[in-house]
């Protein structure tokens, strides 16, 4: 798996190394691509440039109408600019740019696991081991057998934006989920432990067609007209349609477990769960996901103090430093926690 350390590019100027009053040179990937008009009628571009490391502004005044054709959206283009403050926020003023020729390094752009791919691969391959059901095993053999299906199971991402949103993000949040079903089975005995570990391995396996990952991550066409749920039932029943002996209950629980792990209709679940088994599996990847993806919010938040920026996804601020004295709290975000004082209102009592 690519290293994280800005040692392994150390001629790259990261984005979040970026400052006020600095020039900027280097290479950084087209996130979004805005065509303005001046007051004077003038076009102008207006461009989120980004890398591993974060996402900045950065503006093109001068050319735009005889630059914006020569690239897209997506594009890593090489460009050379100064660095200013708008806002109060940083933002880049080009001055220079095209299209960067030949390959590109996905490892400036798309952030990798942690953890050493080959070592997650060996520590799920040993949790998998315990399942003793012959079909469920059999069926499993099949997938870690199969060096197409790995070889994009372990590059990955698990998604495109909130959670284990990185290379080998897939590999990394599979593996916690079975490691949570091991310990969820173990405490809750009447689970079926082997087709929950089963479904744990394979409710996102269809993020390896839903999701692309060369310089960015983004769905293909396939994964934005499917998404990874249908496309993971699908998968699964690819691989059953070789097993004429595996038990047709089993199968079709095994594929409502796919089905059903986001839950709710309005997250994207084409069924709810309606068994112990899927009630168990949603809400383990329920957690393991927002642990992750607030874990990064909260990681990567500029804001100044013990709160975190409003976070729109969860329509909430987060806290992530220590609790001030209560007459040093500050009053400046109470109108974001104006629905909590009914809960403690004097209404019921008086």
């Amino acid at each position: 798996m690519p290293s994280n350390s800005a040692n392994d590019h150390p001629s790259h100027l990261w984005v979040k190394d970026i400052k006020e009053d600095e020039a900027v040179r280097g290479s950084y990937l087209v996130k979004e691509k805005r065509v303005g008009t001046t007051r004077r009628g003038e076009p102008f571009l207006t461009l989120i440039l980004a890398d591993r490391s974060g996402e900045i502004e950065a503006k093109v005044w001068e050319g735009a109408k005889e630059l914006s054709p020569l690239f897209n959206q997506g594009d890593v283009l090489e460009m050379e600019g100064t660095a200013g403050s708008y806002r109060g926020r940083v933002q880049i003023t080009v001055s220079r740019l095209r299209v960067q020729k030949g390959k590109v390094d996905p490892r400036i752009f798309v952030e990798s696991a942690p953890c050493d791919a080959s070592e997650m691969m060996g520590n799920l391959r040993e949790i998998l081991r315990g399942i003793e059901d012959v079909h469920l095993r059999a069926l499993i053999d099949r997938f870690l057998s199969d060096q197409g299906f790995i070889s994009l199971f372990k590059k990955a991402p698990a998604a495109k934006n909130f959670h284990h949103s990185y290379l080998g993000g897939l590999l990394e949040h599979t593996l916690s989920i079975c490691l949570l079903a091991v310990k969820v089975a173990e405490h809750y005995p009447q689970l079926d432990r082997d087709l929950l570990l089963t479904g744990a391995f394979l409710h996102d396996i269809g993020k390896v067609r839903e999701l692309k990952f060369d310089h960015s991550i983004d769905y293909t066409d396939e994964g934005r007209l499917l998404g990874h749920v249908v496309l993971g039932a699908a998968i699964v029943d690819e691989k059953l349609r070789e097993m004429k002996k595996f038990p047709k209950e089993k199968a079709v629980r095994l594929k409502h477990l796919i089905l059903s792990h986001h839950g709710e209709y309005e997250f994207g679940s084409p069924k709810r769960p309606k068994f112990l088994e899927a009630f168990a599996l949603h809400l383990i990847d329920d957690l393991d996901a927002k642990i992750n993806g607030l874990g990064r919010f909260m990681e990567r938040d500029r804001q100044d103090g013990a709160w975190t920026d409003f976070n729109r996804l969860f329509e909430r601020y987060f806290l992530k430093g220590d609790i001030l004295p209560v007459q040093a709290v500050s009053h400046a975000k109470r109108e974001s926690d104006d629905r909590q004082e009914s809960l403690f209102s004097p209404s019921f009592d008086e």
